[in-house]
This record gives C-alpha cells, sequence and structure tokens, in this order.
C-alpha cells in the first residue's frame, strides 16, 4: 500500500466521501485503501479478470466497495490489453511503462480482451480522489469525467517514461483549475484551485548514484 496520497490527504484536511481508482492491480497496493479501511465509498475500476476476482474476494465483505470490470477508453467496444504484471496496458497507447522502461514488446501469448467503456458511464460526478493508473491511457479518463475531484493522481513519469499524453493532461488541469499539489516517483497529484509551489516527493538518489549517473553521462 502506497499510503503518501491518503495521508496527504488526511493532513490537509479534505473532506472525502467517495474515491475512485482506476487501474487497482492487487488489492494491497491500491492507492486508496485507507480510505477502504476508513469505510468510505469506493469505485474500483479493473480490466484484467483475474485481478478483479482477487478484488472482489478481497473486498468482498465490504459493502461501501463496487468493483467494475471493465477498461477505460476513448470509446466504447473492446480492448485488447498485454498482461505484464503491474504494468499490464492497452494497445490503444503509444508508450508505456513496460516498454520503455523494460523493453517489452507486445506478444499473442499475453493478450486478453476487455470490454471498454467511456469513463463517463461509470462517474456519477460525486468523486472528491481520482486516482488513474493505468499504463499510458490516463487521458482516456479525464477526457470523458463529469466529476471535477478535489485531488487526481495520475501515473505521468517514470525512469525513461513520460506519459504520451503528458501535454493534453497538463492542458486539461489548467483549464479545469488545478494545479500540482505534488510529484513523487511516478506520479503527479493535481489539487483543485492549488496555486502554490508543487513538492517533489520522489525518494532521493543518493550521492554514489548521482556520481554514477554523471560518469556515465546519463
Amino acid at each position: 500500500m502506497n499510503n503518501t496520497l491518503y495521508d496527504s490527504v488526511a493532513k490537509a484536511g479534505l473532506p472525502v466521501t467517495h474515491v475512485c481508482e482506476v487501474g487497482v492491480y492487487l488489492p494491497e497496493t491500491s492507492n486508496v485503501l485507507g480510505w477502504v479501511y476508513e469505510g468510505i465509498r469506493t469505485t474500483l475500476v479493473e480490466c484484467d479478470p483475474i485481478i478483479v476476482r482477487t478484488l472482489k474476494e478481497h473486498f468482498g465483505n465490504h459493502p461501501h466497495v463496487s468493483t467494475i470490470d471493465v477498461a477505460v477508453a476513448n470509446e466504447p467496444g473492446t480492448l485488447t490489453l498485454y498482461r505484464t504484471g503491474a504494468s499490464t496496458f492497452g494497445s490503444n497507447v503509444s508508450a508505456s511503462p513496460a516498454q520503455i522502461n523494460d523493453g517489452y514488446r507486445p506478444d499473442d501469448k499475453d493478450a486478453f480482451t476487455a470490454r471498454a467503456v467511456t469513463f463517463d458511464s461509470i462517474d456519477d460526478g460525486s468523486i472528491d480522489i481520482l486516482s488513474i493508473d493505468i499504463e499510458g491511457g490516463e487521458w482516456n479518463v479525464l477526457r470523458h469525467m463529469i466529476s471535477r475531484p478535489q485531488i487526481i493522481s495520475i501515473e505521468t513519469h517514470g525512469k525513461r517514461y513520460v506519459n504520451p499524453f503528458k501535454a493534453e493532461i497538463e492542458q486539461w488541469m489548467r483549464d479545469n483549475g488545478y494545479g500540482t499539489w505534488y510529484t513523487d516517483a511516478t506520479d503527479t497529484v493535481y489539487r483543485k484551485g492549488w496555486k502554490d509551489p508543487s513538492v517533489d516527493r520522489s525518494p532521493r538518489t543518493s550521492l554514489w548514484k548521482q556520481i554514477k549517473k554523471l560518469i556515465r553521462g546519463y
């Protein structure tokens, strides 16, 4: 569990009644697990049927948790995805962390299909906290969103990877009154109405690693 998002929102004293996570992976890795334990209404969106079964088994005794087994895309239909563990990605993205950082190439043996929907078919307009981590497809959530959450966490970077729709995401944030609250090793967290400087919460690279990077020229 990554507590950073939950702890940051709690410290800021923001009221939360509905959280949503798109791209959950395993229950223990959920970015919104703190709110699940609090009993806050939670919507989990996950497309991998193997993971969906795990989520439903794990959260089956939590009536405030809904698991929706679809992929979020720019248009409804079906989507082919490639199962690469926590980095499973859709064929509708031009670059994903698995491809850029791990050198993965799409392989039919890893492929599966999922029903695809636009996010407005899921979003009822009440989401306060939104976490999106769908390996390059995050823009497809924002562009069809009804809610205007207080906080939006998006995977935007990591090692050599940069979200292929980062420019569109940042423009949407500006147009809708969001500022960068903080960043970490992989995510940018935006806050509605935020105008103060952002904070870098990425793990600090050791001095020795910095020296090695300089020596190697990257």
